[in-house]
């Protein structure tokens, strides 16, 4: 079975007053690869009681059922959000890949430290994506989630075709991204509603983000990533790619949740508006050559 796009990771509980909603990178980038056009396949792990059925049809999923589903809770108080892991599910690695199964483009996206980073160097020509965000987390013995330092970032990077990271992954550490940036072919990094910053081509080029009303940014960084690393695979440079996946995840912000995940229209829309562009309309270089 060959794949457009083949995303890796925990979907996940995120709990929300006394209910929960479905959530994980892997949720939100099956979900926009496929308003993107493509065909999507998703490995995952998760309790049997979760239902995936609604918000990933014609997705083929291979779940390694785990006694728990990944869970996570957002407190948000006035020094900003603090998180709270409450159980994962089962560590993924090469072992859980249909051997049928392959894909053109293949997203690496942990959020809880279940993706075995020798993963990215197990898909022979296929263009391997990287959004490594659960590699920079870690949490005590009461759930409290802590960034941390991404240990495996010298296996993983060398191997990567493209990264994308957010500025809260690395704590406003520009330095700690340029050495990340050294080390693969492009890596963006996101900052919110000010846009990103792209280092690609021995080059470093800030885009500002379209301004929209912001209802729910959750799962704004993931659609980003997608998009991103969309556009590359598609042959696109990464100033273009860059301009395409802001233009996305603005209006993903505009409606809560996996609602936010975009329609087929914007997808159109945004091609239209940024993949045809003259290189570096819109881009503030902070670093030449």
């Amino acid at each position: 079975m060959l794949f457009d796009y083949l995303v890796i990771g925990h979907v996940t509980r995120d709990l929300k007053d006394a209910s929960f909603e479905l959530g994980g990178t892997a949720t939100y980038a099956a979900r926009t690869a496929r308003a993107l056009g493509c065909r999507v396949g998703m490995i995952t792990s998760a309790g049997a009681s979760l239902d995936l059925r609604e918000p990933l049809s014609d997705v083929p999923v291979v779940r390694l059922l785990a006694p728990e589903t990944t869970t996570f809770e957002n407190i948000y108080t006035e020094g900003g959000r603090q998180q709270l892991i409450h159980g994962a599910a089962r560590p993924l690695s090469v072992e859980a890949l249909p051997s049928d199964w392959h894909a053109r483009l293949v997203h690496i996206a942990p959020v809880a430290q279940e993706c075995d980073p020798a993963l990215v160097s197990s898909f022979g020509e296929a263009f391997v994506a990287v959004t490594p965000q659960g590699w920079m987390r870690q949490w005590d013995d009461t759930g409290y989630v802590s960034r941390c330092r991404w240990r495996g970032a010298e296996q993983v990077l060398p191997y990567a075709d493209a990264v994308v990271l957010s500025e809260e992954d690395v704590g406003g550490d520009r330095a700690l991204v340029a050495r990340y940036a050294r080390q693969t072919d492009c890596l963006a990094l996101t900052q919110g509603a000010a846009g990103c910053t792209v280092y690609a081509a021995g080059d470093v080029r800030r885009f500002p983000a379209p301004r929209l009303e912001d209802v729910d940014a959750t799962g704004a960084g993931d659609v980003f990533a997608v998009s991103f690393f969309f556009a590359l695979e598609k042959g696109h440079d990464a100033w273009a790619a860059a301009r395409f996946a802001n233009c996305i995840a603005a209006r993903s912000v505009t409606r809560p949740g996996l609602l936010g995940t975009p329609c087929r229209r914007e997808v159109v829309r945004c091609g239209r508006a940024t993949l045809r562009r003259g290189d570096g309309e819109d881009a503030h270089h902070l670093r030449a050559g």
